[in-house]
């Protein structure tokens, strides 16, 4: 294989995987972002519950003065009743204890959905709290995971830019340049693998010279349709079995 082939192959590698190392670097801070995002999403859901068991609360003592003033009220007729001297007045004041006996009876039928209802809250805040613990512990440790990361990451950035210039250093500059300009019109990838006649990249079908010239990997030869740089992966050698 012609020497700077083979050195733009391996520089082509080089370029992908300092690519790849750097998009991830890149991304941390939308990680850490989405890591804080979990957090702030448990953390509401703990105050959320412990709000909904202070509105509870609060309903409950509203609940409470009603009731109160419901048995004061009953406890008032219930007096006037003893004191009556005419059935209007009797039948009048037994009307007044029941509807305060059936307000006391629908207050205290809500006081108890209100109490049940507490029960659920106490068993969601519980579960969030829990939730909420969980969360942290995860996100401490996928956030320390990430600083180790990005310490690998800058490490192996910083050895792949020193190989780079050892392979470029190697390069004829005209084989340089053609992949320089190759790579920045292509996204960065400037090699392509033709195989069974075709540009594995472009898909486009080389001509038969062209392809035949490629697989000796003895010269620098462009995609007509894509530009990139050919080369030739020999088949594998099959070592007969004695």
């Amino acid at each position: 294989m012609h020497a700077d082939i083979e050195r733009l192959i391996a520089l082509q590698q080089i370029d992908l995987s300092t690519r790849d190392a750097e998009q991830k670097l890149g991304a941390e801070a939308a990680r850490v972002k989405a890591l804080d995002g979990r957090l702030v999403l448990a953390t509401a859901k703990v105050a959320a519950a412990k709000e909904r068991i202070v509105q509870n609360g609060t309903t409950r003592r509203d609940i409470e003065k009603d009731i109160t003033l419901h048995q004061g009220r009953l406890s008032k007729f219930r007096e006037q009743g003893m004191n009556v001297k005419t059935n209007q007045e009797y039948h009048a004041i037994q009307h007044e204890v029941a509807f305060a006996q059936n307000e006391i009876k629908v207050h205290e039928d809500r006081m108890l959905e209100r109490m049940m209802e507490l029960d659920d809250l106490n068993v969601a805040l519980k579960t969030a709290d829990t939730e909420l613990a969980s969360t942290l512990q995860s996100v401490e440790s996928e956030k320390a995971s990430i600083v180790t990361e990005h310490d690998v990451l800058r490490h192996l950035v910083e050895a792949l830019t020193a190989e780079r210039a050892g392979v470029v250093s190697s390069l004829s500059a005209e084989a340089l340049t053609i992949f320089e300009r190759v790579s920045g019109r292509r996204n960065g990838i400037a090699m392509s693998e033709a195989r069974d006649g075709v540009c594995t990249l472009c898909h486009v079908r080389l001509r038969p010279q062209v392809f035949n010239t490629v697989r000796r990997n003895d010269a620098i030869l462009q995609c007509d349709h894509c530009n990139r740089i050919l080369y030739f992966v020999p088949p594998p050698t099959v070592t007969a079995v004695p």
